[in-house]
Parts: structure tokens; sequence; C-alpha cells
């Protein structure tokens, strides 16, 4: 009887083969918490001070709500397409894959939209444009007449 003790025990610590194949974890699509998780985070960074508002300035506390379920919708609806597309060939790192293509789509958006309100709320008298790149000629000219004596 101890024998059939131990092996009933043992077996019972075993999760069954049945069990482990029931389980799957998706990364894709995040869920509804994760997704308002990204937008109070989004929120956060477009309102407060940081090195993208010390760069190109901050949202207005009012508008940062609306900016930030916009930027994450887009990067959403441009990451479910992928994902579509994805799936399609059977990849097992699909979702992996799409989850970095949704932050890395965010992420241009935030910049974008900071740019936009920097350039919408700078004076135009103020705008300053970066002088025209140096030509190669304009560079060959300049070495030869530095290193003239």
């Amino acid at each position: 009887m101890a024998v059939e003790s131990d092996q009933e025990t043992h077996n019972e610590s075993k999760p069954s083969k049945d069990l482990n194949q029931s389980f799957t974890f998706s990364i894709w699509p995040p869920s509804e918490r994760t997704r308002t998780a990204v937008i109070n985070r989004l929120v956060e960074t477009l309102s407060s001070p940081s090195v993208l508002s010390k760069r190109f300035g901050s949202l207005p506390v009012e508008e940062a709500p609306t900016a930030a379920r916009i930027i994450e919708e887009e990067a959403f609806a441009a990451a479910a397409s992928r994902f579509d597309a994805a799936r399609s060939t059977d990849s097992d790192d699909a979702g992996i894959e799409v989850l970095q293509f949704y932050s890395k789509e965010i992420s241009k958006r935030m910049l974008e939209t900071v740019k936009a309100k920097a350039n919408a709320s700078a004076p135009a008298d103020n705008v300053q444009t970066p002088p025209p790149a140096a030509t190669s000629e304009e560079i060959s000219s300049l070495e030869s007449e530095s290193s003239q004596p």
C-alpha cells in the first residue's frame, strides 16, 4: 500500500499532458488593461517634464489624454493589420514581432505629435530654418583654404 500511495502522490505532482496542451499564452493582442496602462503612460509622458518636453515642449494636461488615446489606437490598428499578415505565415514569433512594431509605432506617433505641436505653437518670425547642407565642392574649397598658410 505504501508503494501505491507513493505512486499516487508522484502522479498527482506531475501535470497532465492535457493540462499543458490546453494552456496557451498569447502576447498579441494586448489586454484592455494593458492598453489602458499604455494610454496612461502616454498621458504622463506627453504632459510632464521629460527629455521629450525639454526638446519639443509638453502638451497641456487637457489635451494629453485625447492625444494619447489617438496615438495608441492608431498604433494598435497598424499593429493589428500587421499581425493578421504575419499570422498567415505561421510564424511562432509573430506576436512578439507585432508587439515590437506596436511599441515602435507608439514612439513614432508620440514624437510626431509633440513635434507638430511644437511647430504649430512656434511663432512664425522666430522659426529658424537650418542652413542648407554644404556640398562636397564647398567642403573641398574650405579644406583647401584652411590648409593654405
